[in-house]
């Protein structure tokens, strides 16, 4: 990979997976009414706590997708401290989310699944 990127990860219901799978795993989908940012977070483990602590109860599962975006979009960017130091996360607006798409580098991809009874692993080579 040739391209200067940075990698994020994204805590992820199963509403909004479907729709990354329908893209070809390639994009995010549009924001809700009720959703004027996108915040994708800058590491895996503030990521595993969103997922596991409010995706599962709220959904029933949640996932950890990550995901590169050009650094030369993101320094347009703040990067937001939304609580302790290791919580942090870019607060992109939805209007701006097609660019965001359009910066993606590769695929997004699925790390981690977290169901009621914990963290679901996968083998190597099956598919998400």
């Amino acid at each position: 990979m040739n391209e200067d990127v940075r990698l994020l990860w994204r805590p992820t219901g199963p509403e909004e997976l479907e729709l990354v799978r329908g893209s070809g795993w390639r994009e995010w989908p549009p924001r809700l009414p009720e959703q004027p940012i996108f915040y994708p977070v800058l590491n895996e483990d503030y990521a595993v706590r969103i997922a596991r602590d409010w995706n599962v109860p709220a959904h029933g599962v949640g996932y950890v997708t990550r995901f590169r975006v050009r650094r030369s979009f993101l320094d347009s960017y703040e990067v937001h401290q939304a609580g302790g130091s290791s919580i942090l996360e870019y607060w992109i607006p939805a209007a701006d989310l097609p660019a965001l798409n359009a910066n993606i580098v590769g695929l997004i991809e699925v790390v981690r699944e977290f169901r009621p009874g914990g963290e679901v692993t996968w083998g190597v080579g099956e598919s998400r």
